[in-house]
Order: structure tokens, then C-alpha cells, then sequence
């Protein structure tokens, strides 16, 4: 039975062998495009289970791509994880705001691709995506039923505002999200929703779950994940 169906858009040849190589050894079944615009019209006739997408792309670009692809109907839950130069924080965030999951700097590892892509669709799945289940990691414990956070057995008291927090980033181990993103996973919450409110609210989580607060962890220039 054939893998995960990913399209992988990349211009420059060499990359983009070496990607469709590497994860059909690793089980995906891979087609390649070199722009955007036969990016666009592949998976608009066949929408694949993954996108890999080159932000620096030749004619359209990876950011009117992906942003385009989030705007259609049959493509908007296809998830994208772009391919960035190293140190382009700004493209990083970019991306994500435009509605990647997850993105890859150049130069890249192929199993850390391949584990990175198989980590994204396992989130996809609609049997891990209940919000009530318990979530257990690191010593960490999160009912969100009882809304009881418990660090290493003992029970740690927080804020409506910090419970939502963590309970969004440790649904998406693995996952990088903006400030931006956080804000609006935690709007409604009971305090004024800022970037610099959501560093205070990080902070005062590290600290409240003591050894457990290095589960949350800070991507530079970017925003925060959940260690996978």
C-alpha cells in the first residue's frame, strides 16, 4: 500500500531529487513540482496528504503559494511545512502566520524530513485530536477535564489564561507557533492578550512546573513549542 502522498516544491534540482530519494526510501510517496505555479495546479487537481514547500521560489513565491493554498476550499486543510535559508527568522514566522505547520531550515537532515513530516500527520489525524483526553509527558500531567495539572505527582495551581496555554502547545508536541498563533489559541482567556503578555505567561509556567518547564521550550526568533 502506498505511504503518505506529499508534494514536495522545490526549484532547485538537486534538493529536490535528493527529498524525493530520501522520503520514498523512507516509505512517502513523492511528487515533485519546481514552481509554484505547478505547485498550485497539482494540488488543486489532486490534493496531496502534505505539501513541502521552498519559500524562495522563482515566479510565485512560497509565502502567495502557501497563502493561496489557504484560501481554497479543497487545499486549506492540506498541511504545508516550508523549507527555509538558515537564520531567516522572519520568513520562519511569516509562514507560520500564513498557515504552515511546521517548517525545515536549510541545510537539513533527510531523517529529521522524514520525522518532522510523519509528525505533522500524526497530528492530522482525527483520533488524536480529543481535547478531553489526558496528556501525559516528562513527569507532566494535564487533565483538562478537571483543569488539574500535576508535575511529577504534585499538583500545580494555574491560571485559566496558563491552562490554556499549555494545554494548546502540549497538544502539538513538536509544533512551532508564533505569538501571534498563541494569542489567538488563549484569546477570551482572563487576561489582556499581548506578545509580551504570552513571554510573562511562559515564564510564570516554567516556574510554576518547575523540572516539567523545560518541556516548553524557546525557538529563537521565532515563538515556543512543546518538546516532542
Amino acid at each position: 500500500m502506498a505511504g503518505p502522498r506529499i508534494l514536495a516544491v522545490e526549484d532547485e534540482e538537486d534538493i529536490r531529487e535528493l527529498i524525493r530519494f530520501n522520503l520514498e526510501k523512507e516509505g512517502f510517496s513523492v511528487t515533485a513540482a519546481a514552481t509554484g505555479e505547478e505547485a498550485l495546479r497539482l494540488s488543486a487537481a489532486d490534493p496531496p496528504d502534505l505539501i513541502l514547500l521552498d519559500l524562495m521560489l522563482p515566479g510565485i513565491n512560497g509565502f502567495d503559494v502557501c497563502r493561496a493554498l489557504k484560501r481554497e476550499p479543497r487545499t486549506a486543510g492540506v498541511p504545508v511545512v516550508t523549507l527555509t535559508a538558515k537564520g531567516e527568522d522572519a520568513d520562519i514566522v511569516a509562514g507560520l502566520e500564513l498557515g504552515a505547520e511546521d517548517y525545515i531550515v536549510k541545510p537539513f537532515s533527510p531523517k529529521v524530513l522524514a520525522a518532522r513530516i510523519r509528525s505533522v500527520l500524526r497530528r492530522r489525524d482525527p483520533g488524536m485530536t480529543d481535547d478531553s483526553a489526558v496528556l501525559n509527558a516528562g513527569g507532566l500531567s494535564i487533565d483538562p477535564s478537571r483543569h488539574e495539572v500535576r508535575a511529577d505527582g504534585r499538583p500545580v495551581e494555574l491560571t485559566r489564561a496558563e491552562f490554556t496555554l499549555l494545554h494548546f502547545l502540549a497538544r502539538h508536541p513538536g509544533w512551532v507557533f508564533t505569538r501571534a498563533q498563541i494569542i489567538d489559541s488563549v484569546r477570551g482567556s482572563d487576561y489582556a492578550v499581548t506578545d509580551r503578555s504570552v513571554d510573562v505567561q511562559v515564564a510564570g509556567l516554567r516556574r510554576k512546573l518547575g523540572d516539567s518547564g523545560g518541556l516548553i521550550e524557546t525557538v529563537h526568533g521565532v515563538g515556543y513549542r512543546f518538546k516532542e
